[in-house]
């Protein structure tokens, strides 16, 4: 795995194929090689280059000698485009990441030529807020929680009725979310960055062409939020996946994948963007 020394940390990154560059960046606590299964080979067998990258304080990327805001998880991001020289490149961001890229698409505009954000909000409504606060309040507490039971509310909070129900699906999640819950403690520097003011008002300058894909059954970022966010960019498509939670992108990946590469192809069509999708 390459290392970009950037911003006083070293950020870890992988980079696949050659083509269009796009970089996929992954929402709080998450690794980069959360998109390995699903969206890099969509992309790669599109023809795509794919570049994904480990957030700053996920192992082994860096978190800093002092801690770190969602601003220098920006700058992280404009800082690895450029140590790249990808300007101009896609885009992908999930919940965090995806704020992380509405941002960039603020502070940085030439960097990026088309983005995608799912799972995302302009603002901290009052659940989301009391959601933060207790996770970051059970951190802080320095009880442990026991894996089995943190698996069990990590499923019910981030997948589907639709995999819920599903005997097979249901026990791969609950092993996946068991062995992931004794490395959760790598993203306690992230908790609390998507606390944010309402940032909609600065969104309408964004001239990136933008998808902002919801997920139906996300109980973490609902889909009323995601369409605030696309109602707040001109132009932005909002497109919503049905039977699918907060992790979409892997529970629904064929539904999601041909909605990001259809952005792709409509934005280089020329096609008018500005529409609603439920699908």
């Amino acid at each position: 795995m390459p290392v970009a020394r950037i911003n006083g940390i070293n950020l870890s990154f992988d980079d696949y194929g050659v083509g269009a560059p796009v970089l996929l960046v992954t929402g709080t606590g998450a690794p980069g090689r959360v998109w390995r299964t699903h969206q890099v080979p969509a992309l790669r067998a599109a023809g795509y280059r794919v570049i994904t990258m480990d957030n700053r304080g996920i192992p082994p990327s860096d978190a800093g000698p002092e801690g770190f805001t969602l601003a220098d998880m920006v700058a992280d991001t404009a800082a690895l485009i450029e140590h790249l020289g990808v300007e101009g490149c896609r885009v992908v961001g999930f919940s965090l990441g995806a704020m992380i890229v509405q941002e960039l698409l603020v502070a940085r505009p030439r960097l990026v030529g088309q983005a995608v954000l799912m799972a995302t909000r302009g603002r901290s409504d009052a659940l989301a807020t009391a959601m933060s606060l207790a996770e970051i309040e059970l951190y802080d507490s320095g009880v442990t929680v026991p894996a089995r039971y943190a698996a069990f509310m990590h499923a019910l909070q981030s997948l589907s009725p639709r995999t819920l129900n599903d005997e097979r699906q249901i026990r791969d999640w609950l092993d996946v979310f068991e062995v992931s819950a004794v490395t959760l403690s790598a993203a306690r520097g992230q908790l609390g960055l998507e606390l944010i003011p309402d940032r909609r008002p600065g969104f309408a300058h964004i001239q990136c062409p933008c998808l902002v894909i919801g997920f139906q059954d996300d109980l973490i970022v609902r889909p009323p939020l995601c369409r605030e966010v696309a109602e707040a960019i001109p132009g932005a498509t909002y497109e919503e996946i049905p039977g699918c939670g907060h992790y979409g992108y892997l529970e629904r990946p064929t539904e999601v994948n041909s909605a990001i590469l259809g952005f792709f192809a409509r934005q280089t069509t020329g096609a008018v963007p500005g529409q609603v999708i439920v699908t």
